[in-house]
């Protein structure tokens, strides 16, 4: 028998010092009462997954949030010790531990070493102090600097830098002073996000307001293609259309994927099994269910007090649950697929997680897509073109299923 594929396991902590105004995700500030309690139940979700997937082999961890580093070190040592405790962790297990550089210091570094952290992300989002102040960042750019120097003393040789661009207002020669100031310390990995105004988010009810202009999404493309020529320049390939990797010696030019491409992401673009322990986290399995497999997909509840609440009374989590239908995560797996700028979607992953090929489910989308000039299929994956990499999400919206 073949061997069960890899799984993905994704920790959240809901927990910031200050939310910023763009931010939706599940986080939340002055719970500080809450952090002990929500470390509790997450180690006990952990506990309940174990019988059931204590032999999947755990080969990407991603501690995210929210600010993971608000927590003490004898919080961060509980929670990894239940992950080891609870799963199955590959030796060479990618491990990635998200920072804030105004939530750090060198000895919270050196725990998050010491636990196994082998990758950081680091949300820098910008270098001009202006726009630090715009996006409620508690960080200044010196902070930044200071972070990033501490996480290289303590032995970090594989460090992510998230930054934003589009900001109302913001100019051709600020985001190339960031992007100057972002290569200068040659980090490993880089994300850069568009903003997005986010519904019921401060930023959104700003716009709304007419506080500030609405993010410029002609001024955005500007500032993304300036990023795609800079950093090819500088020796990073983007791999998916928000990453970029470096170039390493162990990348060659018929690599589709960086060496230092973020493992754990590229379990969700490729449509792959993960589970998410924590209020709000996500999950994505394929179960045995009554005698047959089923795709899955549920998330938690989001509330920190509920969650923490339930997990204590050992009631279920989940805030809702659906079966992938065939047909949906066919869909689904173009669409994450499609992401990845090189990769693409290779057809033979996609006949062997669906056991059919991409060409037969899809072949009006696809000859309308090409025709378009927004695709290029050949004998081995779909991709999207230059011109659909800066259409992508018209293009992967073609994939879903008419309801």
């Amino acid at each position: 028998m073949s061997e069960p594929p890899p799984l993905g396991l994704y920790i959240h902590i809901p927990f910031c010092e200050r939310k910023c105004p763009y931010c939706d995700f599940n986080t939340y500030a002055g719970l500080g009462t809450l952090h002990q309690a929500t470390v509790d139940a997450l180690c006990a979700e952990m506990a309940r997954w174990s019988a059931t997937l204590s032999a999947r082999l755990v080969t990407t961890i991603f501690i995210g949030g929210g600010t993971p580093t608000v927590l003490t070190a004898p919080q961060l040592e509980q929670i990894f010790a239940a992950i080891h405790r609870c799963f199955s962790v590959a030796p060479t297990a990618e491990i990635t531990c998200e920072a804030n550089p105004g939530t750090v210091d060198q000895a919270k570094f050196a725990v998050l070493r010491a636990l196994g952290v082998n990758r950081l992300s680091m949300g820098v989002q910008s270098f001009q102090p202006e726009e630090l102040r715009f996006l409620g960042r508690i960080h200044t750019v010196e902070d930044v600097f200071t972070a990033y120097a501490m996480a290289r003393s303590v032995g970090f040789e594989n460090i992510n830098l998230d930054f934003i661009f589009g900001l109302p207002g913001q100019t051709e020669a600020d985001w190339q002073a960031t992007l100057n100031q972002a290569l200068a310390l040659a980090p490993e990995h880089l994300s850069l996000y568009s903003l997005i105004v986010e519904p019921e988010t401060p930023l959104f009810h700003w716009v709304a307001n007419g506080r500030i202009a609405a993010p410029d999404d002609d001024m955005a493309a500007t500032l993304y293609e300036m990023a795609l020529a800079q950093l090819d320049a500088a020796g990073y390939l983007q791999y998916e259309v928000s990453n970029w990797a470096r170039r390493t010696t162990q990348d060659n030019a018929n690599q589709v994927t960086p060496h230092l491409a973020c493992q754990h992401n590229l379990l969700y673009w490729r449509n792959e099994e993960y589970l998410g322990i924590g209020p709000g986290a996500h999950s994505h399995l394929r179960l045995a269910e009554h005698g047959r497999s089923i795709e899955r997909r549920w998330g938690n509840c989001k509330p920190v007090a509920g969650y923490n609440r339930r997990i204590q009374a050992g009631d279920p989590v989940e805030e809702f649950s659906e079966e992938i239908a065939p047909r949906l995560a066919m869909a689904e797996s173009m669409m994450v697929g499609l992401r990845l700028v090189r990769e693409g979607v290779p057809l033979a992953h996609f006949g062997a997680q669906h056991g059919v090929a991409p060409t037969a489910v899809f072949s009006s989308e696809l000859d309308q897509l090409q025709s378009a000039g927004l695709l290029v299929v050949d004998a081995e994956r779909i991709r999207l073109t230059r011109r659909g990499l800066l259409m992508g999400n018209q293009v992967f919206m073609e994939f879903l299923p008419e309801t």
